[in-house]
């Protein structure tokens, strides 16, 4: 079931332009609308179903809105079917259904990335990664490789921490995952905690925490006083639930970070973490109605937000201490672009490379192995 509704909304320009032509007026019952889409995507993945397909979607219409659209349902169906190669081609002379992004989201990524948008795009439509972090506390990569196989499940090292299985599975089905020997976290999220350099008997704030991969992550590397927060109470419980999972303890607060008088004690931290809320385009393949519910302004807000949190947290960092950005966006508004306004406001930071390649803005590329990411480390000067 989640696999045909992811389905059908990475598909939901492509889909949403075919149905158009097929209807003599605008459908306004959601139900209808979202039984064609799924209907549209399964004809699409299974071509040799078709006749089973559109019988099944006509036959779930008569439990819809009272069952009026069933007819609706099977000529609509059936018309595609006859006219398929005719509507394939007009749909996709839209960049909307072409690319299954909304308009200002390809304009912003031509404009951003005019190299290589495209396989931006095409990264957001496919089926995200499954990779795993290894509890080094509990296990090694090694060794917990070997119990993977010992399980049926294929997996290769991909970090010092890490494994990016084959194929995705349950949870359930990953040995000693209840006892804490890993945890499910994408590639390109594990380089928060390695980039930040915490060490042992330092003072750490990881500022949004939820749900707690990345807080985790720190304190398997290293023995430190870490404070976790989070601005609201449901999300906050999550990061004590995995905590207690993995074996691990932090003084986890319900707070907005910005509000610093309500959570502060006045001591500076050596290390923060600021994986702050963004509009999460570098991960929309895993949140694929994302895309279609975000607004051109939603950007603007979340940089705006950023900015916030970025001026709230830099006095609290010790002269000398560090700060990692991060956002899982591929919008240089929330990335590069915000670091740039950040420094020209503190004259005091000093930018520390951060990419392999030795630039001092990290841009994660959504691909095969990872989502997007952005890092930028900043330290404040003596």
């Amino acid at each position: 079931v989640m696999d045909l509704a992811y389905g059908a909304l990475r598909e939901f320009a492509r889909g949403d332009a075919l149905i158009r032509p097929l209807l003599q007026s605008p459908l306004k019952e959601p139900s209808i609308r979202g039984l064609l889409l799924a209907a549209l995507h399964r004809l699409e993945q299974r071509p040799a179903d078709v006749h089973t397909t559109v019988d099944q979607a006509v036959s779930a219409a008569a439990g819809l809105a009272g069952g009026k659209f069933r007819p609706l349902v099977n000529a609509v169906l059936r018309n595609y079917l006859r006219q398929r190669d005719a509507l394939e081609t007009t749909a996709l002379s839209s960049d909307e259904a072409r690319w299954q992004h909304p308009g200002w989201w390809i304009a912003a990524l031509r404009k951003d990335w005019p190299d290589n948008y495209e396989e931006i795009l095409a990264a957001g439509n496919s089926h995200p990664p499954m990779a795993l972090r290894v509890n080094m506390r509990r296990s090694s990569v090694s060794e917990y490789a070997e119990l993977l196989a010992g399980a049926g499940i294929p997996a290769r090292a991909i970090n010092e921490s890490g494994l990016l299985l084959e194929r995705p599975v349950a949870v359930d089905r990953l040995p000693g995952f209840f006892e804490g020997f890993a945890s499910v976290q994408d590639d390109g999220a594990q380089w928060a905690a390695r980039l930040l350099g915490a060490q042992p008997g330092m003072r750490v704030l990881d500022a949004c925490a939820a749900p707690g991969g990345k807080t985790a992550h720190l304190l398997e590397l290293a023995d430190v006083a870490l404070v976790a927060l989070d601005a609201e109470s449901k999300r906050a419980s999550r990061i004590t639930e995995n905590l207690n999972r993995l074996g691990l303890s932090a003084l986890v607060r319900t707070a907005d970070c910005r509000q610093t008088a309500a959570w502060w004690d006045g001591t500076p931290f050596d290390r923060i973490l600021a994986d702050v809320p963004c509009s999460a385009s570098g991960v929309v393949r895993r949140h694929p109605d994302a895309k279609w519910l975000r607004r051109p302004t939603d950007v603007a807000s979340f940089a705006a937000t950023q900015a916030e949190i970025l001026d709230a947290l830099w006095p609290l960092l010790t002269p000398g201490g560090r700060m990692l950005y991060c956002t899982c966006s591929v919008f240089r508004q929330e990335n590069d672009r915000q670091m740039t306004a950040f420094c020209q406001r503190h004259p005091d930071v000093l930018r520390i490379p951060t990419a392999p390649s030795g630039e001092v803005d990290f841009h994660l590329q959504p691909g095969p192995a990872h989502d997007g990411f952005y890092y930028a480390l900043l330290e404040k000067a003596l």
